[in-house]
């Protein structure tokens, strides 16, 4: 019998023009098992699998750091590697900075004229009161004041930006000590992705020390094929092949990439995020929930004929074909659509030998016949 099921099927491959002249194949059930045709029934699903398609793990823009040195210097010592879990504050790295000390300095001096000029401030105010000084000799004495302060508050935004804290500045103001030590501090609790300096090597300012990134949030960037972006939607589901691990579509881009003529879809990662790291490439399935359902239908048991798709429903004189829609596809199964009750009794193995039937490529000995008789 196999040998017969198999001269069928490469006789209806040599045939290149043939029409289908009736929607009933009549079958008896002992030509059904002599086939290996197997009945079962529709499974509804309202899950699409649409494509698959690469991504690349990333951070959002927000949630990455690129820690850079305030002041030229050398590095004297870096407290962390790649791979660190760090918190907000921790000190990275420290630099011995000359220019640090005249930060200090200019903020020292700054403070000094500040609290000269409060008190003669606050001695020609009470003259003022008292009619002993003109009002422009007022004017005068509280204008030279306020640019003591404001030099002060200049001279402390500067230093605050080199890396001391308030409590730094506090103790420099008691104790009028001047350190070389700048202390790089990290902005955000993360982890350091990158280190792009090393112990003993003298830097510029503005030079780059550290990469760093929460992790809390992570994102994937898919590129999708511009033919296939219009099937997309915002919401659907992102299933990362091989692992647990979901995502959402929050974005569809509204250009193509020249080079590979894809899209970008960007998908937020939910929940915990064990098994998957910042720059890894991935494969990924994108999900779409449908309103209506669909059904689940082995490829087995799908028919193709002039650029249509039929299933062959179960009935009481054989087989009836029924035109479909594909709506998703996988690897050993599709996800289909169109008028069906999902109560329906489908073949779901022996699609090929059915559809030679339909086509009247088999003879009625041994496939069936038509329900007018067959070619």
């Amino acid at each position: 019998m196999n040998t017969r099921l198999n001269i069928l099927f490469c006789y209806f491959l040599l045939v290149s023009v043939c029409s289908a002249e009736s929607d009933v194949i009549k079958i008896s059930q002992a030509q059904i098992f002599n086939l290996g045709i197997k009945v079962g029934k529709l499974k509804p699903v309202n899950k699409i699998p649409l494509l698959y398609a690469p991504a690349k793990v990333t951070v959002p823009p927000a949630n990455e750091y690129l820690i850079s040195a305030s002041q030229a210097g050398l590095i004297s010592k870096l407290n962390v590697a790649i791979g660190d879990q760090v918190k907000q504050g921790q000190v990275l790295a420290h630099i011995k900075s000359p220019e640090l000390l005249a930060l200090q300095r200019q903020f020292l001096k700054a403070s000094s004229d500040r609290r000269l000029g409060k008190a003669g401030f606050e001695r020609d105010k009470k003259l003022l009161n008292e009619g002993v000084i003109s009002d422009r000799r007022w004017q005068e004495t509280r204008a030279r004041y306020l640019g003591f302060v404001s030099e002060v508050n200049e001279a402390r935004q500067l230093l605050e930006i080199a890396g001391l804290s308030k409590s730094d500045l506090k103790q420099l103001g008691k104790t009028h000590k001047l350190t070389s030590q700048l202390n790089v501090r990290a902005p955000i609790s993360g982890v350091i992705l990158d280190r792009l300096v090393v112990a003993g090597e003298r830097i510029d300012m503005l030079a780059p020390i550290y990469r760093i990134a929460n992790m809390e949030t992570l994102w994937l960037e898919i590129h999708v094929p511009q033919e296939q972006v219009g099937d997309l939607r915002i919401g659907d589901k992102v299933q990362i092949n091989n692992s647990p691990i979901t995502a959402q579509i929050s974005l569809l881009g509204q250009s193509v990439n020249p080079d590979n003529q894809t899209v970008l879809a960007r998908a937020v990662i939910d929940g915990e995020k064990p098994n998957v790291r910042v720059g890894q490439t991935v494969t990924t399935q994108i999900i779409q929930t449908s309103a209506s359902s669909g059904f689940k239908v082995p490829n087995a048991g799908i028919a193709q004929y002039e650029g249509d798709y039929h299933i062959f429903i179960r009935n009481a004189e054989g087989f009836s074909v029924k035109d479909i829609t594909i709506l998703g596809k996988e690897s050993t199964y599709s996800i289909i659509g169109g008028d069906l009750t999902g109560q329906e009794k489908i073949a779901i193995r022996g699609g090929v030998a059915l559809k030679a039937n339909w086509l009247g490529l088999g003879s009625d000995e041994n496939s069936g016949g038509h329900s007018h008789g067959g070619h």
